[in-house]
């Protein structure tokens, strides 16, 4: 992984998508938010996708780094739930990448793992996450953080 001064080097990254071209539209335009889960556990993905199938908000999933940023690119989700520890690409050369770009300001991240809070606390910041929990987690204190991420985005509420 590239240093922290450093650009992270993501091989074969599709173009940008404007604005006009999200599938969900522009994401300060929504009535509400677009939510990315991305974990490689597919447990925590489902647990994860039936809280949040109950509440105001579209649901996206990716099981790796790729797939994640791919769809980060292709739909500008208002917020990622982002796993540290998947293949292809960490969750930190997600996030890093993310926080570099001006065109993806709208998109907020809160970190989702398991890597001990001592670490998460130190390094979710370092790569410019919005936000962290570790798990295993309440989810009270998850939407609490979302919520909390979404109005500092000016993204619609839960």
């Amino acid at each position: 992984m590239a240093d922290n001064d450093e650009s992270v080097d993501i091989p074969q990254t599709p173009e940008e998508v404007p604005e006009e071209q999200l599938p969900y539209g522009p994401p300060t335009e929504r009535d509400e938010p677009v939510i990315l889960i991305a974990d490689d556990d597919s447990e925590l993905r489902t647990m994860l996708r039936a809280h949040f199938s109950k509440l105001d908000c579209v649901l996206l999933e990716s099981v790796d780094g790729a797939d994640t940023l791919e769809q980060i690119i292709t739909h500008r989700p208002n917020l990622v739930i982002l796993d540290v520890m998947m293949p292809e690409l960490t969750g930190w050369e997600i996030c890093k990448y993310v926080k570099q770009r001006d065109t993806y300001d709208s998109v907020g991240i809160v970190m989702l793992t398991g890597i001990g809070p001592t670490n998460n606390e130190l390094t979710s910041p370092l790569f410019g996450a919005d936000d962290y929990i570790d798990k295993p987690f309440e989810f009270d204190e998850l939407e609490e953080k979302i919520d909390a991420v979404l109005a500092e985005k000016s993204a619609p509420p839960l």
